[in-house]
């Protein structure tokens, strides 16, 4: 996560990965071996960071085996918003304005959302 080199004051960052490059979110079914999060990397991003949310390609935030406990890293303390299930393809790497406009359910923790980013 060091080597990010994510800016001080930075409170939003995407992650393009490997999941973009192997389609996987065109795949009819969930796939394990996607790239994720680690515990070690969810706790730097906590603890080294401003970030107040994460968005990633695929599905999930964490590595599949540690999906839970790592959702709980980031709920905990500061409540950094999760965003999963992005379309990153064609967008290169880069500092963006990332504006998510959620469905409002009430009494829901979680919404689907159209996001936008504006270079």
């Amino acid at each position: 996560m060091k080597g990010l080199n994510v800016p001080k004051g930075v409170r939003r960052v995407l992650f393009r990965t490997l999941n973009t490059d192997r389609q996987l979110m065109l795949k009819k079914e969930f796939d394990t071996s996607y790239v994720g999060l680690t515990m070690d990397g969810a706790k730097w991003l906590v603890e080294n960071t401003d970030i107040k949310l994460i968005g990633v390609d695929y599905l999930a935030v964490a590595v599949y085996e540690e999906a839970i406990p790592i959702h709980h890293v980031f709920l905990q303390g500061r409540e950094i918003i999760l965003v999963e299930g992005l379309k990153l393809d064609g967008v290169p790497a880069g500092l963006y304005s990332v504006h998510c406009l959620p469905l409002r359910l009430m009494g829901s923790d979680g919404s689907p959302a159209r996001c936008i980013l504006i270079k």
